[in-house]
């Protein structure tokens, strides 16, 4: 039973799409079992192989030898088994190779079909394997449509997909367009792989600059965390393995040709490179750049970090919109507060003032009662006697003293409980959307939990009066 004309276009199809003859073969073999079993009945056992010489697909039939035949499909009468092979016994399998099996039209288009769907199959599985590893790396095509506001990517052997959402604003493809972009996912659906590049993600400026840097290709100079607003700005952070190379220098090139390159690729976008610090206090004040920062604290616990700026800095710390203490919460993946200095003295000032309406606490001790949390005479008339002992460092029976007047004063109502409040001290804060740190290299210290009756905010706070002298 001759199928050249089918051999030949299967031929094709292995040729041109790159699939394996072997996976072909078996496509051919499995399309004609299916064929046998739906024309000579379901309950036979069949086994279908494909004669490459002669370009035939060969059809058997086993039946099980008995001396009497029940089921003619199933079984075979032990003499009509012995014609085929001498040393049959009953109980035995015979194959008995069909051939004429006269398949209709209507057959052999069946079998066209599922050739051509295992095929499919296969060349789909190929793509993925080939693209599945190529997840995470830069790849570059052609556009050729739009698709529902997304562009449609000629790879060569496949389409990608590029979404509306993972195009930098203001930015236009036309069919014909080289596009460069980082394959963030393949995933199969219903119709094959599908594979999703980004144009905004931060890896995408990740790998530009691994493209246009040599030093960071043989491993001199690592990328160790990037935040990026699309189409706006960028922050990208670098550490060099030698102390002889300056990894911020290195990044922008000589008269700024290598950032220059990736700028334009981003459509102008403005690109920050800070040097990496292991040191997160140092690593931070690289972030907020070009803001000089006072003094920072850092909450491991609850991610977050308070940076104290001089006002005359709050508007470069905090950016346009907020931009800047948005990029660096996502480069260093901490919540950043950025926290007016003036403000934070006024705040500490008064709250010395309104302790010190207790005549038996001084300007020395009201300043460590601050830096200890204690910001008003209502905090101080909730303490105990120990508590207050072992903050001022004095004798028990002075601590009972003051807590005596303390208690005294507010119940005859001659004192002030709290401070006049003013304006909030957080000029800004920004929450990441995601952390852009590539490793889990940055060493982050964690101070002991203290139970405490503040919030962990107002706590954060109060420790910053240490770092200030008080007037």
């Amino acid at each position: 039973m001759s199928f050249t004309e089918l051999g030949r276009v299967i031929e094709t199809l292995g040729k041109e799409r790159g699939i394996d003859k072997k996976v072909v073969v078996e496509a051919i073999e499995q399309a004609f079992l299916v064929t046998a079993r739906k024309k000579f009945g379901l309950q036979g056992e069949y086994e279908t192989r494909y004669n490459a010489e002669d370009d035939d697909v060969e059809i058997y039939q086993y039946k099980s030898v008995v001396n009497v035949v029940k089921d003619p499909i199933l079984e075979i009468i032990l003499n009509d088994a012995k014609v085929l092979d001498a040393d049959v016994e009953v109980g035995d399998q015979v194959g008995i190779r069909i051939e004429n099996p006269n398949f209709s039209r209507v057959d052999v288009q069946t079998a066209r079909q599922i050739i051509f769907q295992k095929v499919r199959d296969a060349e789909r599985e190929i793509l993925f394997a080939e693209f599945k590893h190529r997840e995470k790396e830069m790849i570059t095509g052609t556009a050729t449509r739009y698709e529902r506001g997304n562009i449609v990517v000629n790879l060569g052997k496949a389409e990608a997909i590029l979404p509306r959402r993972e195009i930098i604003p203001s930015e236009n493809f036309k069919p014909g367009d080289r596009i460069q972009a980082y394959l963030s996912e393949v995933v199969m659906t219903n119709r094959g792989p599908e594979i999703r590049l980004s144009r905004t993600s931060p890896m995408f400026l990740v790998k530009l600059f691994e493209n246009e840097v040599p030093e960071i290709q043989d491993g001199t100079i690592e990328i160790k965390s990037a935040a990026r607003e699309p189409g706006q700005r960028a922050k990208i952070a670098v550490r060099s393995t030698d102390r002889e190379i300056d990894p911020v220098g290195a990044c922008v090139g000589m008269k700024g040709s290598r950032v220059q390159n990736i700028v334009n690729e981003l459509q102008g976008e403005k690109i920050d490179i800070v040097k990496w610090s292991d040191e997160l206090t140092e690593f931070a004040r690289a972030a907020l750049a070009p803001a000089e920062i006072a003094n920072i604290m850092i909450d491991s616990a609850n991610g977050s970090l308070d940076v104290v700026v001089e006002d005359d800095q709050l508007s470069l710390a905090i950016g346009r919109k907020g931009q800047n203490v948005r990029l660096a919460a996502m480069l260093s993946g901490y919540k950043i507060n950025i926290i007016s200095k003036t403000k934070l003295q006024s705040k500490i000032k008064r709250s010395t003032e309104n302790l010190l309406q207790i005549t038996t606490i001084n300007d020395p001790r009201a300043q460590v009662l601050v830096q200890s949390g204690i910001m008003s005479v209502a905090d101080l008339n909730d303490m105990t006697s120990e508590e207050l002992r072992e903050i001022l460092n004095v004798e028990i029976n002075i601590a009972e003293a003051i807590l005596a007047e303390t208690k005294a004063a507010v119940e005859n109502d001659t004192v002030k409980l709290v401070p006049t409040e003013e304006e909030e001290i957080v000029s800004a804060s920004a929450v990441p959307a995601y952390k852009g740190i590539l490793d889990g290299d940055s060493k982050e210290s964690t101070p002991a939990e203290q139970k405490s009756k503040f919030s962990d905010a107002e706590k954060r706070l109060r420790e910053e009066l240490a770092a200030f002298k008080l007037k």
